[in-house]
């Protein structure tokens, strides 16, 4: 039987498998990918004190050390069922069956989709597999190509696009509709992005965002928001403009845009055609969560994390003995913080499976205070109020955990 079995070779799954591995435990790495290091293959970009993040090379030293320690990472292998035994975990795979006695899911999280008249031409793709395609497999994705959807990681991406070669003519609002939500309302997507003004490349941006902690100026500065919309990096981000259709015959052609008032309700016979060969719809992200599902595992919706997560504690314990979690698929945050909750979910494991408790808790609070420390370092953050998400499901861990103990895994 393998000691641990990690689903996803992302930044956390690979942190948590290489402290295991330290500390004695046969390790088996499973993801979906070709290829180890999950969403950090797709990162380049610049932090705030000028040094570059090329999460490219992060994953590499991560797998490096992995291989070092004889962890066992399957690439292009697929779960899709996982089973709990008496004292056990049993995996189902495409390569076979395994079993373990611990589980780790680190499955990390997928794009939100934003339904747009049509999106299904070829030449439309997810900014994501823009960015994968961009950075991972060094393919041109288009020569002009517009951003559908105003958020932290398109925005990021879309620098990305650009430091390719790739001219990015503008960033648009999505024509509001019911499966939109708040995508298309030129407020609350100003408000979101005023938390991240700061890293913004022009000091006119940032200085004008520190006169915006005023709730009543921000209708007021959407009302007078400039017509070519605000340049950053040279790239339009328009709020008062959004994308109501993709036009084209066999592919992409262009979009066409309508002026929108406040609300991000169109304004007739204000449509104009923007050419291009290529759009990116972002929608943002949600945690990918279906195999923590399959296990019986508690769940709760929490907005501040993304959407709905498994029930687990500081600790990346769920209440299902020997199942843990770690990283986005526990809510929506940056790379680095799902390296050290990789790290937390490690000692986790290795603290119930050997017998040197008191040593690795020490280990384990020291983690666990990194993953503090980080959060507190972090210039992006996807989603607000982050730290009141994470108490949400701490708390909602104690009294689930207390729940599961009075009945076992088939509710019996």
């Amino acid at each position: 039987m393998i000691d641990v079995i990690i689903v996803g070779a992302g930044p956390a799954g690979l942190s948590a498998a290489n402290v295991c591995a330290k500390n004695g435990l046969k390790v088996k790495v499973i993801d979906e990918f070709m290829k180890a290091g999950g969403r950090l293959l797709g990162q380049l970009h610049e932090e705030p004190d000028g040094t570059w993040w090329n999460g490219m090379e992060e994953a590499k030293k991560l797998n490096d050390e992995a291989q070092q320690l004889k962890v066992e990472v399957e690439c292009g292998v697929s779960v899709y069922n996982i089973k709990k035994l008496n004292k056990s975990w049993k995996v189902y795979t495409t390569i076979g069956d395994f079993q373990t006695k611990a589980l780790l899911l680190a499955t990390g999280a997928a794009e939100i989709p934003i339904p747009i008249p049509g999106w299904t031409l070829p030449g439309v793709m997810s900014i994501g597999a823009a960015q994968v395609m961009t950075n991972v497999h060094r393919v041109k994705v288009g020569n002009r190509g517009i951003i559908v959807g105003i958020n932290i990681l398109s925005s990021a991406i879309s620098r990305e696009l650009q430091l390719a070669g790739i001219e990015v003519s503008s960033m648009y609002l999505p024509g509001i509709n019911i499966a939109n939500g708040d995508h298309g309302n030129p407020l609350i997507t100003m408000r979101s992005m005023l938390k991240a003004a700061s890293l913004a490349p022009s000091k006119f941006i940032r200085f004008g965002s520190k006169l915006m902690k005023y709730e009543f100026l921000h209708s007021l500065a959407l009302k007078f928001y400039p017509k070519g919309g605000m340049k950053v990096w040279g790239i339009p981000v328009h709020l008062r403009k959004a994308v109501i259709e993709i036009v084209g015959d066999k592919q992409v052609e262009g979009v066409r845009v309508a002026h929108v008032d406040m609300k991000g309700e169109p304004i007739l016979s204000s449509e104009e055609f923007v050419p291009a060969d290529f759009v990116c719809i972002a929608g943002g992200l949600y945690p990918l969560v279906e195999l923590a599902a399959i296990t019986g595992c508690p769940f709760q919706y929490v907005s501040e994390l993304g959407g709905h997560v498994p029930v687990h504690s500081e600790k990346m314990k769920t209440p299902l003995e020997g199942l843990y979690v770690a990283g986005n698929i526990t809510g929506i945050e940056n790379a680095k913080i799902a390296m050290n909750q990789g790290t937390v979910a490690g000692y986790s494991v290795v603290q119930d499976l050997i017998n040197k408790k008191e040593m690795i808790e020490v280990q384990l609070k020291q983690a666990m205070k990194a993953v503090e420390h980080t959060r507190d370092q972090a210039t992006i953050q996807f989603h607000s109020d982050i730290r009141n998400g994470r108490k949400k499901v701490y708390m909602s861990f104690k009294d689930k955990g207390l729940i599961m103990k009075k009945r076992n895994f088939y509710g019996e």
